[in-house]
């Protein structure tokens, strides 16, 4: 059994001993709301080129403390998977990798749904038009394990934000996993964040709602070769409440029921999420 801590904001010093000295011997590093933000990231987050949507979404998905927490630097090969062409983490990351690193877009293959391939092309006209910033990306295909994401073992970093509940519901998950394996050098990180499920619910009642338990996630990621070094409550929101009319795409940014209760939604926020971070075994 895994034991993940949560320090209050004020904890004695005794207290802050016995937290160290716990996660310590058990291996995972649990992370509060703050870590310190690699240099220059902050001035990609604060740059005037990223799109005012995505901007208003950073108070729920905090990308500095995120991107911090999993260990990306400017020197990284990150992977991430389906960026889609509103690219919330491709404005930050391309640019922020430009020089030194390496961004891989692992976007859709030809097998896609014919809206999730005219999405493809706007990120490949999005990429094309502004070659500043994106003249560098690498674009691979992702479908679970049909394609190298990466050349094998090249990656440092894979990242999948709120993607993995999809997989689930899919059977998708499995071959994704292997995927993200094979692209990772020995020890790169896996960083994972999605809808976080009730812990007193099976996880198949959660699934078409949305939400993944963090225990379920956390066992399937480690079966397929992977160890959990690290949580984060970051993303953590206690208003969300996990049983809505049309499940987590209820609440913002997607509000499914549209104006019906939108402020009462508009209050909740964005989803109570996991941030886990894994290394390849």
């Amino acid at each position: 059994m895994r034991l993940v801590t949560k320090t209050p904001t004020a904890v004695s010093a005794s207290h802050r001993l016995l937290v160290a000295g716990l996660t310590a011997v058990i291996g995972l590093t649990c992370f509060g709301a703050h870590a310190q933000q690699p240099v220059g990231l902050a001035k990609w987050i604060a740059a005037p080129h990223r799109t005012e949507g995505n901007v208003a979404r950073d108070r729920f998905r905090h990308p500095g403390e995120v991107l911090a927490f999993l260990g990306v630097k400017d020197a990284s090969t990150v992977a991430e998977i389906l960026p889609g062409s509103r690219g919330y983490y491709m404005e930050i990351l391309a640019p922020y990798l430009k020089e030194r690193g390496r961004y891989i877009a692992a976007s859709r293959d030809r097998e896609a749904p014919p809206q999730y391939l005219a999405d493809h092309q706007k990120l490949l006209a999005r990429l094309k038009a502004e070659p500043a910033l994106y003249g560098k990306v690498v674009v691979t295909q992702f479908n679970a394990d049909k394609h190298e994401i990466a050349p094998p073992g090249s990656a440092d970093f894979v990242l999948t934000f709120r993607n993995l509940h999809n997989w689930i519901d899919r059977n998708e998950i499995e071959g994704a996993l292997r995927a993200f394996h094979k692209a990772l050098k020995p020890g790169g990180v896996l960083g994972v964040v999605d809808h976080r499920g009730r812990s007193g619910v099976p996880q198949e009642v959660q699934i078409k709602d949305g939400y993944v338990r963090q225990d379920f996630a956390v066992a399937l990621v480690e079966r397929a070769g992977f160890r959990l070094v690290g949580t984060s409550e970051v993303n953590a929101n206690p208003k969300d409440t996990k049983d809505y009319p049309k499940g987590v795409w209820t609440l913002p940014p997607t509000y499914r029921l549209k104006d019906k209760d939108h402020a009462k939604y508009e209050a909740i926020g964005e989803s109570d999420r996991f941030t886990l971070k894994f290394v390849k075994r």
